[in-house]
């Protein structure tokens, strides 16, 4: 992925410069591989004063998340309008990609075909926020999928709004109040044809990729993702398909997450090596979920 970066200052406060890292990142001003990167060497920082390590799946967070589009003119400028009103800004633009923070678009080809019914959630500083972008979202196309209000169902604070696109994605703006998630991503909820096996799955390279699991049932189950605050859900129904999720994780992890899934007789979609193509130093693993869905564990430092 291509990146705008800018340099983070130097901070005594190990946490000082996580939350440095995470307000650069919503405002779009660093791209996810910088964000990565500069979030490890705040990660290591903050072991060496706590006695943790930066290593463990505690350091682990949503690194990216790729969504495939059939018109990426078209889909960037419906989401540079949408997330605009977010205070999210667009940290990449090239006529192959689109990157906001830790979500990004890409045109689909012949090998890679459009992404369905996967569900993200952004995270809006305000209720007022929400309204704008639900309003923008509606103007630049997307279609409503549920207007701005109050969510008691979810949470007594939880006020959302909901708009879709015409592959069946599924896009919310969501304010609550306290700590939110680092990054821009509050949740992302995927569709499966079994809950049962896609549970087993993600509970298999939950040690590596960070994904720890918090409540389950017959029809869904969800998973926290490391330190980030974000979460992963599984949910019956006619599944997501070819979305890409990429984790966060050390040379490691990496490689246990690829261990540990082909293992369980998962399906290898990239043996654990370095990818230059994207950035020198990227060192990532990839493995299909049960429905055929690219899973990534990615470090940038290596």
């Amino acid at each position: 992925m291509g990146s705008k970066s800018k340099q983070v200052p130097e901070m005594k406060n190990p946490a000082d410069a996580s939350e440095a890292l995470n307000e650069l990142l919503e405002r779009g001003e660093i791209s996810a591989e910088a964000y990565a990167e500069y979030s490890a060497t705040a990660d290591a920082a903050l072991s060496l004063s706590t006695g943790s390590s930066p290593h463990t799946r505690q350091a682990s967070m949503f690194d990216h998340i790729t969504l495939r589009v059939a018109d990426l003119a078209s889909a960037s400028s419906a989401f540079a309008a949408a997330l605009d009103q977010l205070e999210i800004e667009q940290s990449t633009s090239t006529p192959s990609l689109s990157v906001w923070g830790n979500f990004a678009l890409t045109q689909t080809d012949e090998e890679h075909p459009i992404a369905r019914r996967v569900h993200f959630a952004f995270i809006a500083p305000t209720q007022a926020h929400v309204d704008r972008f639900a309003q923008a979202g509606i103007d630049a196309g997307l279609a409503d999928d549920g207007p701005a209000g109050p969510r008691p169902e979810y949470a007594d604070d939880y006020y959302a709004a909901f708009l879709k696109d015409p592959a069946g994605n599924g896009f919310e703006a969501v304010h609550r109040n306290g700590q939110r998630p680092r990054g821009i991503i509050d949740h992302v909820a995927i569709r499966v044809t079994d809950v049962e096996a896609s549970t087993a799955f993600y509970s298999t390279i939950g040690e590596a990729a960070g994904l720890t699991i918090r409540r389950q049932a017959p029809d869904r189950a969800s998973f926290s993702v490391g330190i980030s605050g974000g979460s992963l859900s599984v949910i019956a129904g006619e599944p997501t398909q070819n979305i890409h999720i990429a984790f966060s994780g050390g040379d490691d992890q990496v490689r246990r997450f690829h261990a540990d899934a082909t293992a369980a007789g998962y399906r290898s979609n990239g043996e654990p090596g370095e990818r230059a193509r994207y950035h020198d130093g990227y060192y990532a693993a990839y493995v299909l979920d049960p429905d055929g869905n690219n899973i990534e564990v990615v470090n940038h430092h290596r």
